[in-house]
């Protein structure tokens, strides 16, 4: 029988004894390390770490490890966090009439090759709906024309019961081309993921693959990063970079382009997934 695994992270002012005091519960419960990260950042103070660990006591679960834990916790002003990871986290995909990152995570998921269960799926266009149910998951249309669409409050409030009804963990914005409002995003605080061209120069507004092709670039890339009420400025999680030169036209670009955004995607669903992604203010810890 499979001993029960479990992973916890922790964020706390950098002091000394915080590894010992959280080795030293592990130990007394009974429980095996079977890895640890930690890092100390000296600008802000603050330290972090993820252990991950298994427990042959059946006793033993999050409610249980929570309640022990508290008296530590608070000793050192933690923030801490139990998971089990034997839970996939339940995911919603949002996208709209670009399906290169919606399939790959469709596929990712089916095959194995990432730990989420995705619940459903919601779009403002219905393109993408016959790829959505031939993977047997629920497909919602929410269309809005533009931003000032009076259509939008309503919504969103559907898609916050959704969220509800489906114990949704995670949100990801799988080049899903509408603004979320800030009491959204607000709300769904640390729970939503978003893909986004970057190239070095930027390129905003229409055809940044014509732009980006028309100034030469040698680097394009894609970041993967925590929404907030700021947008394209949340806590970056991943991003991806590759060479072009002077031979690619703005259509090879652009493929170049989605690859690069399908993998800092998966790879930044599967860091959060995996419970990996430590918020450090305006930044992040990852624990690869």
């Amino acid at each position: 029988m499979k001993n029960a695994g479990f992973i916890l992270k922790i964020v706390c002012p950098d002091q000394p004894g915080i590894v010992y005091a959280v080795s030293q519960f592990l130990f007394q419960k009974g429980a095996n390390i079977i890895d640890s990260a930690q890092f100390s950042d000296r600008f802000t103070g603050r330290f972090f770490m993820r252990v991950h660990f298994e427990a042959a006591q059946a006793k033993l679960d999050l409610q249980n490890l929570e309640r022990d834990f508290q008296s530590i916790a608070q000793e050192k002003a933690m923030q801490a966090e139990f998971f089990s990871d034997a839970v996939k986290p339940r995911v919603l995909i949002m996208v709209s009439k670009l399906g290169h990152c919606l399939n790959d995570l469709l596929f990712r998921a089916q095959s194995q090759q990432l730990p989420i269960d995705i619940a459903a799926v919601v779009s403002n266009h219905e393109d993408f709906k016959p790829l959505v149910e031939s993977y047997q998951i629920p497909f919602y249309c929410l269309p809005l024309s533009d931003q000032s669409d009076p259509r939008k409050s309503e919504q969103e409030a559907f898609l916050l019961n959704l969220i509800e009804e489906q114990a949704i963990d995670l949100v990801v914005l799988a080049r899903y081309m509408q603004i979320l409002s800030n009491d959204l995003c607000e709300r769904l605080s640390g729970r939503v993921i978003n893909i986004h061209h970057s190239f070095l120069p930027s390129f905003k507004g229409a055809r940044p693959y014509l732009q980006a092709h028309q100034r030469g670039v040698k680097l394009i890339g894609a970041t993967a990063h925590y929404v907030t009420a700021d947008l394209d400025e949340g806590p970056i999680i991943e991003q991806g970079v590759a060479r072009v030169d002077h031979t690619m036209d703005p259509e090879q670009l652009a493929a170049i382009g989605r690859d690069v955004e399908c993998m800092a995607l998966a790879k930044a669903v599967r860091w959060h997934a995996e419970h990996r992604i430590l918020l450090n203010g305006q930044s992040t810890v990852v624990f690869q």
